[in-house]
């Protein structure tokens, strides 16, 4: 475990990159945004994940990969929602609606260190009420566990002392192979049903899967493949279940087990680094990376069948997701 000078915050703070290590995985997290910067697997000579040495890069292009997206992750249709029985306006961020709750949203800030061992970090961050527009005085927990010989568990949790919404997400991209690219990646999600959108909202149709969107038996990306779309695994949230595995053309895999009710299977069409360099050495562009993101479903409080994303004062905010590793020897 060690923890260094990684950039200065907009605000003067110093952004420390803190460094875990358990058996052959080795990873670091940065505690702007809690976002995961690297990882690193024995045997591996590349990284695995999206990211760059460069911290300017997040206050950029990348400032979404690795992190901790909230208090709502994804989009809110209108940048509008009713919230402890009123209706609640945003300012809109993407066109007319609200992504990833906004300029100051989890990613944005810089997180206190609460914990710091060989193999876990425990980060936090306290939002205060109307940020972004948001009620409640939030309390947001992300922490990072390494398991031998090459797992890593996210455990996050939030509480609000007033009715509020909350859905976080971890919005890394996965680079599984020497060189970038989804191309000929192996893709498998236990998925029955997924959520169609116009303009990148859900439509409010819930579809059973089917042709290039059945991913159950896994299939293999093109080069340039486009999805950005909730993949509806549960009603609720349950217990840990692995939900999908991602393998490169290298042979590299990784499982993703989950307590979220959905993932967002995003293949990285819109991604540009430019002027920033990633841990290839190389800006990313269009295609490059493919993001992972356990969460609850999209726009929820503007239809009423999916899945709340309310939280109430009293109630816990609770998710894990589980990746397992591994490396094909052949």
């Amino acid at each position: 475990m060690s923890a260094t000078r990684f950039g200065t915050a907009p605000d003067g703070q110093t952004v420390h990159r803190i460094e875990l290590r358990a058996g052959d995985l080795r990873i670091a997290v940065l505690d702007w945004g809690a976002i995961l910067q690297d990882v690193r697997m024995a045997g591996i000579d590349w990284p695995l994940t999206a990211g760059s040495p460069d911290f300017e890069a997040y206050l950029g292009p990348l400032r979404w990969f690795g992190a901790i997206v909230g208090p709502v992750a994804n989009r809110l249709g209108g940048a509008s929602a009713r919230i402890g029985g009123r209706q609640v306006a945003f300012t809109p961020n993407e066109g007319g609606n609200l992504l990833h709750s906004g300029p100051q949203g989890t990613f944005a800030h810089r997180w206190h260190t609460v914990v710091m061992e060989d193999a876990r970090a425990l980060l936090r961050l306290d939002l205060p009420d109307g940020s972004d527009g948001f009620p409640g005085n939030r309390r947001i927990e992300a922490e990072y566990l390494l398991e031998a010989p090459a797992t890593l568990r996210l455990r996050l949790t939030a509480t609000s002392d007033a009715p509020t919404l909350m859905n976080l997400a971890n919005h890394s991209y996965w680079t599984l192979d020497p060189e970038p690219g989804i191309a000929r990646q192996h893709l498998r999600v236990a998925a029955d049903h997924w959520l169609p959108t116009r303009d990148g909202l859900p439509t409010g149709e819930i579809r059973e899967v089917g042709d290039r969107m059945d991913f159950r038996p896994g299939r293999t990306f093109q080069a340039a493949e486009e999805i950005d779309h909730n993949f509806c695994l549960s009603e609720a949230a349950r217990a840990l279940t692995e939900v999908a595995c991602l393998t490169g053309r290298s042979g590299v895999s990784l499982s993703l087990a989950t307590t979220a009710p959905g993932l967002q299977v995003y293949t990285g069409r819109d991604l540009d680094s430019r002027p920033f360099r990633g841990h290839h050495g190389r800006p990313f562009g269009a295609f490059d990376a493919i993001a992972l993101e356990p969460q609850l479903w999209p726009d929820a409080p503007n239809h009423p069948a999916f899945p709340t994303i309310t939280l109430s004062p009293g109630e816990v905010f609770r998710q894990e997701t589980r990746l397992a590793f591994s490396a094909s020897r052949e």
